[in-house]
């Protein structure tokens, strides 16, 4: 049973995302389980003005992941700010926050999903696999801290989401391995890290089916065109204002963005 105060830390998140004003502290105590997490995220997604256009898979820090026996965690992503990339895009940094650049594979839901607590394999949900692009998880908080206060507190602020960028659609993505799809990202021309999508636990179907799972066991229906980003295939790579980010997927295309001081959200 979740007894903290929720609320205050859900009103912290969205004022401060709404005006893209930084902070330092995580708004009163930390979260310190699952249930506590995500019920300052469900308040928090219930006073945000923009639809779910879909969510975003992370991941647990180890001790976590040992401790609440789940390796992953979901957050929302919201319409508006979803791009498709067209040349260089925008990647929105709140001043003062923080910033995450994450190469993921990005699968679109075919059907829509009802929610129901029950466990999703890999074969459980491929029926429900739709179109899959390359793209770009723009991680990031108006909370400069959530990163190294761990995975509870990114759950609780929107998921540690900031913003999705879709690139190319890879054709015929089901008939891969996950070992045939690699990523090297760059930023500032530097290499940072390649990596197989197989470096995530399961590829990044696991992911997929993850979100159907944990959607379900918090009562989220899913709809047909929403977006699940699956994990970042090289990591989470901290970034600040004013950095160039590629994330090369070889023959499937790659994907560029420039890092830029993100906007209030006045709508």
């Amino acid at each position: 049973m979740v007894i903290m105060d929720i609320v205050t830390p859900a009103r912290t998140f969205i004022e401060k995302r709404r005006a893209a004003d930084g902070f330092a502290d995580f708004p009163g105590p930390l979260p310190t389980d699952l249930e506590e997490a995500y019920a300052i995220q469900t308040e928090a997604i219930g006073g945000w003005t923009d639809a779910i256009a879909g969510w975003k898979v992370g991941r647990l820090s180890p001790d976590l992941a040992a401790r609440f026996g789940a390796e992953r965690f979901i957050g929302p992503i919201f319409a508006r700010t979803v791009d498709v990339i067209d040349g260089v895009a925008d990647f929105p940094v709140c001043t003062g926050g923080f910033g995450a650049f994450e190469a993921e594979i990005l699968i679109r839901l075919a059907k829509d999903v009802t929610p129901e607590a029950r466990s999703w394999s890999v074969a459980d949900a491929l029926p429900f696999v739709g179109p899959a692009h390359i793209g770009i998880e723009v991680a990031g908080s108006p909370l400069a801290s959530i990163n190294d206060l761990g995975s509870l507190a990114s759950i609780a602020g929107f998921g540690n989401n900031a913003a999705l960028l879709v690139g190319p659609a890879i054709a015929d993505w089901t008939t891969l391995s996950a070992d045939q799809i690699s990523c090297r990202t760059t930023i500032d021309g530097v290499m940072i890290r390649e990596a197989l999508a197989s470096a995530l636990p399961g590829g990044p179907m696991a992911g997929f089916a993850f979100a159907l799972q944990q959607a379900g066991a918090l009562g989220i229906p899913l709809k047909a065109g929403q977006w699940i980003s699956t994990g970042a295939v090289t990591g989470v790579h901290p970034v600040t204002i004013g950095q160039d980010c590629e994330a090369d997927f070889g023959a499937l295309g790659m994907v560029r963005c420039r890092t830029v001081a993100a906007r209030p959200d006045l709508a």
